[in-house]
């Protein structure tokens, strides 16, 4: 449970009690976590909210709802501050029994449920099937499976698709590329011309080739051999980065393939439900702004009327000749999907930016006319080795492939780290730094953090012959003993997990999942420290059982926590480390 929320509705019950004249609208109370430590538990805007309402003062109305919570026993004091916030002192009974109610949750602790009942498809990835993935798309690839799992935490049912590009020239030039790695396999002396995929990963394609046809394909005529070599290069591609995701930990639950939108009407479906609406017309499109292109002139075209929607000029989706736009199958595509989902979120890349506006258009003027279209735009990754910008890739001859950021530290580390900005920032990935083990890490300093509880959950038993550590036992334990301020205070980040579950949840940012794992980790290496200047504070306390199973009953909460918000990253916790 959201404690926050929890105390909102609790401010609103005795608002309610009030008896108050019409009806008063609540939707902006807040309940949150003051600015200021200082101030309090909770903070509350109800009376800054309501008082206009009710036709009274501020400060006046907050005094009265603080009368009204005067009797709650989860509340030591509420004051009135400022122009009329309330803010609320929890007493340490209650904060004790949250890690209770942590304990007892274990998996579960933290889920919400804003998504129950809500269908959302999250299309990531989706990479030209013409190579390898490198750097760009594993971050998209990490931003994606980390927000479906934090939706799915977040109680939403949840699709994972990646729509595969086999429906355009590139998979012609794959496999042009692929037939010259299947000569050179027969011995054949090849140049790689300009425009073709130069990289080794198609050498093994062309071996593979040969031992499934033969040669049989070296007599034939292009037009004989390209649209055989064409499927079986891009399966090939295909299973080079299902390959790549699984040992990210990424795995699809549907992979649509842009073919299959070709020759089967569903096209032309999607275009007669924008054509039904009034939103297809012929017309003639004006010359690009800023400057005319010497080859340009004006043509008829069967033109979408994006511009109704938000979008900043109308887009062809036929062309003059009769043949469909790259954007005409992209329509189709999320037509299916919106009848597939409530919601769609689609993980671009930055380049990607001036596709945003006509998808948000198509996708409003195909459904009810709201918006259930969230496009997430991911940033480059620059990447840094021994103090340098680290660009070659042996292996693709281009590029730093995914495979390159696993084998060098390993899918854990690349996921956290990925995960260590908003999605739309830039992120610079520091080889060196990813391994480092100190506090600049985050993602060693939130291991570390896990690993330190589990080992002295290890050692309790070691210590005070007896002692039970499992979760059953320590959450029936007796926590009246956790008073000092840094076990309040690693118990207060604890209990916000829920809160920062449901905001990550809502706004589509993960990141903020590991920003929360980084403090919580802090509160808990802060936590120990204290214990290393005062032994009183260790969690282990040899002559006193009691204590000790009150305080390993708090570290592990931290621990549930910590495993849970790792587990939406996709990030392993550690049981110990070196």
């Amino acid at each position: 449970m959201d404690i926050f929320a929890e105390f909102r509705a609790t401010v609103l019950a005795a608002l309610d009690a009030m008896d108050l004249p019409g009806e008063i609208k609540t939707a902006g109370v807040s309940a949150e976590p003051p600015r200021d430590a200082s101030h309090g538990d909770v903070a509350c805007n109800v009376a800054m909210v309501v008082a206009k309402q009710v036709k009274q003062k501020p400060r006046d109305l907050a005094e009265a709802i603080a009368a009204k919570l005067s009797d709650d026993v989860r509340i030591d004091a509420v004051e009135v501050a400022g122009p009329g916030f309330l803010n609320l002192r929890l007493s340490k009974e209650f904060w004790q029994s949250r890690v209770s109610a942590a304990l007892k949750a274990s998996a579960d602790y933290g889920k919400a449920e804003i998504g129950t009942g809500k269908r959302v498809n999250v299309e990531y990835v989706s990479a030209n099937p013409t190579g390898p993935l490198h750097v760009g798309h594993t971050r998209g690839a990490v931003f994606g499976d980390a927000l479906a799992s934090l939706l799915e935490f977040a109680g939403y049912d949840v699709t994972r698709e990646y729509y595969i590009n086999d429906g355009g020239s590139q998979v012609d030039t794959l496999a042009r590329s692929a037939m010259l790695r299947y000569r050179e396999a027969h011995g054949q002396a090849i140049e790689i011309v300009e425009g073709l995929y130069p990289g080794d990963y198609l050498v093994p394609v062309g071996q593979k080739m040969k031992e499934h046809f033969g040669d049989s394909l070296l007599s034939q005529d292009e037009e004989e051999w390209l649209p055989v070599v064409r499927e079986f290069a891009t399966e090939a591609m295909m299973d080079l980065i299902r390959a790549d995701l699984a040992d990210l930990g990424v795995v699809m639950d549907e992979f649509f393939s842009e073919k299959s939108l070709y020759g089967t009407g569903l096209i032309e479906e999607a275009v007669s439900a924008l054509e039904s609406k009034g939103l297809i017309y012929q017309g003639v499109l004006e010359p690009p702004k800023g400057k005319k292109p010497d080859d340009w002139e004006p043509r008829e075209q069967t033109l979408f009327k994006s511009t109704e929607y938000g979008d900043d000029v109308d887009r062809p989706i036929k062309k003059s000749d009769g043949a469909w736009t790259y954007f005409a199958p992209d329509i189709a595509y999320h037509y299916n999907k919106l009848q597939r989902a409530d919601e769609l979120i689609n993980i671009f890349g930055a380049d990607h930016s001036g596709y945003v506006k006509r998808m948000k258009a198509a996708c409003k003027a195909l459904g009810d006319g709201t918006d259930r279209l969230d496009i997430k735009l991911v940033q480059l990754v620059k990447l840094f080795k021994n103090g340098e910008e680290f660009k070659m890739s042996k292996r693709s001859g281009m590029f730093v492939t995914l495979r390159d950021l696993i084998e060098e530290v390993g899918a854990d580390v690349v996921r956290f780290v990925m995960l260590t900005r908003k999605n739309d920032a830039p992120l610079d990935f520091d080889f060196d730094k990813a391994l480092e083990q100190s506090k600049d890490n985050p993602v060693y300093y939130v291991q570390y953090a896990h690993a330190r509880i589990c080992s002295a959950l290890r050692k309790a038993p070691e210590e005070l012959a007896g002692l039970a550590t499992d979760d059953s036992t320590l959450a029936a334990a007796d926590l009246s003993g956790l008073t000092h301020d840094s076990e309040l205070a690693l118990i207060a980040k604890i209990a916000e997990w829920p809160r920062h579950v449901g905001q990550a949840a809502t706004a589509h940012e993960p990141h903020r999942v590991a920003f929360y794992l980084y403090d919580l980790a802090g509160s808990l290496h802060g936590l120990y420290n204290a214990g290393q200047r005062d032994l009183g504070l260790r969690f282990i306390q040899a002559d006193d059982p009691a204590l000790t199973t009150a305080r390993l009953a708090l570290v592990r909460a931290c621990a549930i926590t910590i495993s849970n918000g790792l587990r939406i990253l996709g990030v392993t916790p550690m049981q110990e480390m070196r």
